[in-house]
């Protein structure tokens, strides 16, 4: 897939994220902007030199802010903190995460409120556009003062220093050099100048960067959880009352309407459902049917909002200090540089916290929707989905597995906001924990798919059983969907490998066009 060039500076959503992230959109530095960047690197300059102390140009740093450090030391100084900074440890970021810090640090660094020269952005730009990928380990940042470990380990590949992979002909290469990763890829070490290893790590880049990935997985498992519902609702023949329009218009949240839409659309036409609806003997389905569009909904309205809090980051400003200034006649003027807090994760941090726990919500609801398609207690499903019970086991684990995982979710659900550990000799005293939050969403996220794509296949078994009656029009497109992918178990066989194939697909967006 081709896609027109991203331009550095320019405001920027989670598709951004994901297209420079994930599908590798190229980036570029308009000749405008990288002349704004160098006018107002001049007027920093000029500003500094009639100055005294500023912070992180000729100061120490956090508790060491008020040692002053000699000018012809002050290249060495931003060196300095790259390298001692870059301590974090664990398992690596997978290769989109590392991949969106950088693509969020050169974006926010192109709007010229860090002093850089152009040519720290297009160092950036040009690692990304030509494959490169940052060895960060996950384990290092406590959401203050910037995500400052992460986001030093990938400043040391631009400078020669830390581990890379690069792209080749074969696919990324194993973990080289950071100088010889920029050798294969035909890029100059960068040297830092005064400020730039401080605005390179300073900044909430790597929280947006996982958090705003995890989002987006998140999105592609609710809609994936909501074809699942629909083909749940037809296997198990459930009423489909409770999305009647009238209902939902009492109580118009979007989510609510939206899901409750998109389940009538689902299950138009649906000779499953016209089989039983004028001899059914139940009055009421359980929650977990009949609240679909009020759980889900209440889901989707809060990922939304997490994702309206994380672009509002993506657009913002978090080095510090920041270099404050008024533009006229294409020249920068008033030049001052402020200290101050935007490097603070706190409002993203619990934007994931809220949607990890509405992904954890919808996972306990899928997983009590598998149970009703596993273990049927009104007897319209054959138990455990299996023709020969007793004898076979059929599905029976399947919802132990979702079980399991939901359980695991729970854990998970802890906020990471509510938590802070002062750093800095106590001068960070109050942190935001925002990349724990980014990662309980993003682990969350990937097991909330897995319990949906059981439910995807159990839900499909099930309405294989009532054959000839065919499903509804959205529902028969899904329940082909997930046959391309697995076929109907006729006998008991092992699951996992199936389980593992379609939450592949859910994550990738299979079910988001349905």
């Amino acid at each position: 897939m081709k896609h027109t060039p991203f331009e550095l500076g320019a405001s920027a959503d989670i598709h951004d994220l994901y297209e420079v992230a994930v599908l590798g959109r190229p980036v570029t530095l308009s000749k405008a902007c990288a002349g704004d960047l160098a006018k107002c690197r001049a007027a920093l300059m000029a500003h500094i030199a009639k100055t005294g102390a500023v912070y992180g140009i000729n100061t120490g740093f956090g508790e060491l802010a008020s040692r002053m450090v000699p000018g012809n030391d002050c290249r060495q100084l931003q060196l300095n903190l790259v390298r001692s900074h870059a301590c974090g440890v664990g398992e690596p970021f997978g290769d989109a995460q590392a991949r969106g810090l950088w693509f969020l640090r050169a974006n926010e660094l192109a709007r010229c409120h860090s002093g850089v020269r152009p040519e720290v952005v297009e160092t950036l730009a040009a690692c990304l556009n030509k494959g490169l990928v940052p060895h960060i380990p996950q384990k290092g940042s406590v959401g203050a003062s910037g995500d400052l470990a992460p986001s030093a380990h990938a400043a040391l590949v631009l400078i020669g220093e830390g581990k890379a992979r690069v792209a080749g002909p074969d696919g990324l290469t194993d973990w080289l050099p950071g100088a010889m990763a920029l050798e294969k890829a035909g890029i100059a070490p960068l040297q830092l100048h005064e400020k730039e290893g401080l605005a390179l790590i300073n900044g909430t880049q790597a929280m947006q960067a996982l958090g705003g990935l995890a989002l987006m997985n998140s999105i592609k498992v609710w809609h994936a959880a909501t074809v699942a519902a629909a083909m749940s609702l037809e296997a198990l023949k459930a009423s489909s009352a409770p999305f009647d329009a009238p209902i939902h218009d009492l109580k118009p949240h979007a989510g609510q309407v939206e899901t409750a839409a998109l389940i009538r659309n689902f299950l138009q036409d649906s000779e499953i459902r016209m089989s039983h609806i004028n001899n059914d003997p139940r009055v009421q389905d359980s929650y977990s049917l009949r609240c679909i569009a009020q759980v889900h909904g209440a889901v989707r309205d809060t990922l939304e909002n997490s994702i309206k809090t994380v672009e509002t980051e993506l657009g913002s400003a978090t080095d510090n200090p920041l270099v404050i200034w008024k533009k006229s006649g294409g020249e920068f003027k008033n030049i001052q540089t402020i200290s101050g807090g935007n490097f603070h994760g706190q409002a993203i941090s619990m934007a994931f916290d809220f949607a990890c726990s509405a992904m954890v919500s919808l996972g306990n609801i899928c997983e009590r929707r598998a149970f009703q398609l596993i273990s049927d207690p009104t007897k319209i499903l054959p138990p455990y989905l299996t023709r020969n019970s007793g004898l076979e086991s059929g599905w029976m684990i399947t919802q132990y597995t979702a079980a399991a995982i939901a359980s695991e979710n729970k854990t998970l659900a802890h906020p990471a906001s509510a938590d802070s550990i002062p750093t800095s000799g106590n001068k960070e005293d109050f942190v935001s924990m925002g990349m724990w939050a980014a990662q309980k969403l993003d682990r969350v996220a990937g097991n909330t798919a897995y319990i949906v794509a059981i439910e995807l296949m159990a839900a499909a078994q099930g309405i294989d059983c009532h054959k000839p009656l065919a499903p509804g029009k959205g529902t028969a497109a899904a329940h082909k969907k997930v046959r391309k992918l697995v076929a109907e178990t006729k006998s008991d066989v092992s699951l996992s490998e199936s389980i593992e194939k379609v939450r592949a697909a859910v994550l990738d967006g299979a079910f988001l066009s349905l």
